[in-house]
């Protein structure tokens, strides 16, 4: 599956008996889905960030999934835009059995729904900055639904006599991504993982883990590559994302080494960034800030990065013209 095939709203087949659910273009909370259907029953690959998305999304899956409903949901990490959306498909199916790693499980409750309404609703500037990134999204009234299943490392299941392998890659993107591969349709549902024509941001880290998640990913016989945000790719968008994460580690490393504060280091490797001809047509540029944070705080524990609402001023501030 080339980079270039269609990017456009809607349920895409990827492979046989595999779909992606696109939403473009991509950028904060704008996630993407999958859909893996075997004889009777198929496997929903994350939800999205609101129930009405949500809701959207099954409706336009419904002509597949009348047929073959979805009894297992897999959240392949904690970021609301992955799960929020849980109770809708509970709504609809309450016996739905809902999978995610261990790790994941527990950092759901983190960033709670309500949380990201009162951010979004809140006075002043603060209010102004989230509603910048998430206000296109409608928080109130969703509940998280957890997990009712969860697993350490990699767990097999079986989708309708189709074996899908769930593999734990993570801490990377948050404390517990998982990659979602369907052997005989040579498909592999990355989560965010990856990130296609955006910058990948490593809220957890650290790097190096990324990179070798990166590393299994590209020994797998896969052909399609459906990531967590931006368009279908293939083993070239695998090699991008590592490519980007292997720079800004080295680079991040440097500077910390020469004593040069994290979000200074951050505008100098943004400088870079912008004249590099793999990245710099990349969104979501300033996510630099944070990725460089996750390189200090690897390199030492008792660095101090900044509350959540601090790191995104400093996304936003890299992003203004």
């Amino acid at each position: 599956m080339s980079s270039g095939a269609v990017y456009t709203l809607g349920l895409h087949e990827v492979g046989a008996g595999c779909h992606a659910y696109l939403q473009p273009d991509g950028g904060w909370g704008w996630s993407n889905a999958g859909l893996i259907v075997g004889d009777g029953q198929s496997l929903l690959v994350d939800t999205l960030f609101d129930l009405d998305l949500t809701a959207a999304m099954l409706d336009a899956m419904a002509s597949v999934t009348d047929a073959a409903p979805i009894d297992t949901v897999v959240n392949t990490h904690a970021n609301g835009d992955h799960c929020y959306g849980n109770g809708e498909v509970v709504r609809r199916k309450p016996d739905v059995d809902i999978v995610a790693s261990n790790a994941t499980a527990h950092e759901m409750a983190d960033v709670p729904p309500s949380m990201l309404a009162a951010l979004n609703q809140a006075p002043g500037e603060i209010g102004e900055l989230f509603r910048s990134f998430f206000g296109a999204f409608h928080f109130d009234g969703v509940e998280l639904v957890p997990p009712t299943t969860t697993f350490d490392r990699r767990l097999d299941v079986v989708v309708g006599g189709r074996s899908v392998e769930l593999i734990e890659v993570g801490p990377a993107h948050t404390a517990g991504d998982t990659i979602v591969h369907v052997p005989d349709a040579r498909t592999v549902y990355t989560g965010d993982i990856l990130f296609i024509g955006g910058t990948p941001i490593v809220w957890a880290g650290p790097l190096s883990n990324w990179i070798a998640a990166c590393d299994l990913m590209l020994e797998l016989d896969v052909e399609t590559v459906v990531p967590g945000h931006g368009p279908l790719t293939d083993t070239a968008g695998i090699m991008a994302v590592r490519e980007y994460l292997s720079f800004v580690d080295a680079e991040a490393t440097s500077r910390h080494d020469a004593g040069m504060d994290a979000f200074d280091a951050a505008r100098d490797i943004g400088r870079l960034l912008g004249v590099d001809e793999r990245f710099k047509e990349w969104g979501e540029f300033g996510r630099i800030a944070v990725n460089v944070e996750t390189v200090y705080r690897t390199l030492d524990p008792e660095h101090a990065t900044p509350d959540v609402v601090e790191q995104f001023r400093r996304m936003a501030q890299l992003e203004r013209p």
